[in-house]
């Protein structure tokens, strides 16, 4: 049964009354596939844009317990995230147990999922009513971009107006169904890391002036390409503005990827073989290394898979065929545990 839910129109977990029941809580990995504006000149910059998608996924268990502890995937960043959400109080702590990851620094959003889906279970089970937004800000999370809180409350493909004057994550201008028949091809490097944390922001605050040009350019395929393409199921309108997006953003960002815009060399080189397959929509998710395209269906992704998956492995990488998620993060109780005690 659920244990609480996000509702539509601002997004609150809906919580129970303060229980010791434990929480299950099942958070999606997302896709960043460009910026709208990285100039600022009006006001907000950045704007992401954003696909939810069904795998690979954190899930994790959170219970009372004697003190805070973690286990599994991604402990030592548990730890430091519940202390944000419940503090330090003697005899009575949670225990996290994650037993599935998104991978870390992979271009994924691992840290916004994994904080959403911690302070939502807390949330849960001490009763308190909090909006994404509300979890996202005390676990420091998506100060730059809001696609990872909407990829959690609600899912689907996501558009934000970009970072303005507050700390608080950007507001969501829009969130529409993926189409069911569509699939992402996910190329996955785990030999390499996207850039994150001070790194990020150093990167960031290093980057060249954005054209004011190329902002109105990407917000005008947008609008009249893009968007039309996704909610006519034009699948090749669709990736040819994504493609195009990415070529312009990842010109931007190469300067601070070794003058590529791929993190990986190696998986620009199987996207591009890809494309020349009849893939569209290719690109880097955020800094990455993970890359991506975009099929019509799962028949032509099985095929691609089957083509690039042995060229895949003896270069160390590895292919997924993900679907879009049309829904958030799953929270659930589960029976009521023993107090874990240490």
């Amino acid at each position: 049964m659920p244990a609480a839910a996000f509702e539509k129109g601002p997004f609150y977990v809906r919580p129970f009354p303060a229980t010791s029941a434990a929480i299950r809580v099942t958070a999606p990995a997302r896709l960043h596939l460009g910026f709208l504006d990285l100039n600022g000149d009006l006001g907000r910059r950045y704007g992401s844009i954003g696909l939810s998608i069904d795998r690979p996924s954190t899930e994790l268990t959170v219970a009372k317990a004697d003190q805070h502890s973690a286990s599994g995937h991604e402990s030592q960043r548990a730890v430091a995230l519940v202390r944000k959400f419940a503090g330090e109080r003697p005899g009575d702590g949670y225990a996290i147990n994650i037993s599935e990851a998104i991978p870390a620094h992979a271009g994924l959003g691992s840290g916004t999922q994994l904080a959403l889906a911690i302070g939502a279970a807390v949330a849960a089970i001490e009763g308190r009513s909090l909006s994404a937004a509300d979890i996202a800000s005390l676990g420091e999370r998506g100060a730059r971009s809001g696609i990872g809180v909407e990829a959690f409350t609600s899912g689907g493909f996501i558009i934000d107006g970009g970072k303005g004057t507050t700390d608080r994550p950007p507001p969501v201008t829009l969130r529409s169904d993926f189409p069911p028949d569509w699939r992402v091809m996910l190329i996955l490097d785990p030999r390499n890391a996207g850039v994150s944390g001070e790194a990020e922001l150093t990167a960031f605050a290093g980057l060249p002036p954005f054209p004011e040009t190329s902002a109105a350019h990407i917000c005008h395929l947008v609008l009249m390409k893009l968007m039309p393409g996704l909610k006519e199921e034009d699948i090749g309108a669709f990736g040819s503005a994504l493609t195009e997006i990415q070529e312009i953003v990842g010109a931007h960002f190469a300067t601070k990827q070794g003058g590529s815009a791929w993190t990986s060399k190696a998986v620009g080189h199987l996207a591009s073989r890809m494309r020349e397959l009849g893939a569209t929509g290719i690109g880097q998710s955020s800094w990455g290394p993970t890359g991506f395209a975009f099929v019509e269906s799962q028949k032509a992704a099985e095929r691609l898979y089957h083509s690039l998956n042995e060229d895949a492995k003896r270069v160390g990488l590895e292919i997924l065929i993900a679907h879009g998620r049309n829904s958030g993060a799953r929270i659930e109780t589960l029976r009521n545990p023993k107090r874990m005690e240490h």
